[in-house]
């Protein structure tokens, strides 16, 4: 009989970020080119600030079982979802650029995602959902000591929401007790049984 226990390996326990002021367009374009493929690193860019993040193992593994998570759920209620994990997404007349934890469109691929997946296990750094909100992604879910807020873009500003435009008979507040990191399977199974 096979024996199954929960294995919580030892984790860097914090995120790491640099802020650096000051920086032109031209300069994160250069640093985006130079390290942009260096894994396990992301660049956020937000009018002439940008923040150089390495994220911790915690942080994977909570974005990755959120990731799972709605893309199940589109598959069990069959909407079609194109994922674009963390592509790096920009605009130099909105002076935004970054890698979301992970993304994707709704129905059919566009340029920019629709929905965006993001984890906050630490304050400080660049408000992403200021690079968000210019570059026009639709929906951000955020995840942040336990609990999910998802904000929908309307107009120029996100307004926080309990349903999603793109899967609304989701409910949010449910989601969040199947956020489960060190026991991704069975989180997933519960969650599923529970549709």
């Amino acid at each position: 009989m096979a024996m199954v226990s929960s294995f919580q390996p030892a984790l860097n326990a914090e995120d790491q970020r640099v802020l650096l002021s000051g920086v032109t367009w031209q300069q994160y374009d250069s640093l985006l080119a130079t390290l942009g493929d260096y894994p396990g690193l992301r660049l956020i860019y937000l009018e002439g600030t940008l923040e150089i993040f390495m994220p911790s193992a915690e942080h994977e593994l909570v974005k990755k079982v959120l990731a799972r998570l709605i893309e199940r759920y589109a598959e069990a209620v069959d909407i079609p979802l194109h994922g674009y994990g963390s592509t790096t997404f920009r605009q130099e007349a909105a002076a935004r650029g970054l890698e979301p934890d992970e993304c994707c469109c709704i129905n059919t691929l566009k340029p920019l995602p629709d929905f965006a997946i993001e984890v906050n296990l630490s304050s400080g750094g660049i408000n992403k959902l200021a690079v968000y909100q210019g570059l026009g992604v639709p929906e951000v879910l955020v995840w942040q000591a336990g609990d999910l807020t998802l904000y929908d873009l309307r107009g120029k500003a996100y307004r926080t929401v309990s349903h999603s435009q793109f899967f609304p008979n989701l409910e949010i507040q449910q989601l969040a007790q199947f956020v489960r990191p060190y026991d991704q399977p069975q989180a997933i199974k519960d969650f599923l049984s529970s549709l």
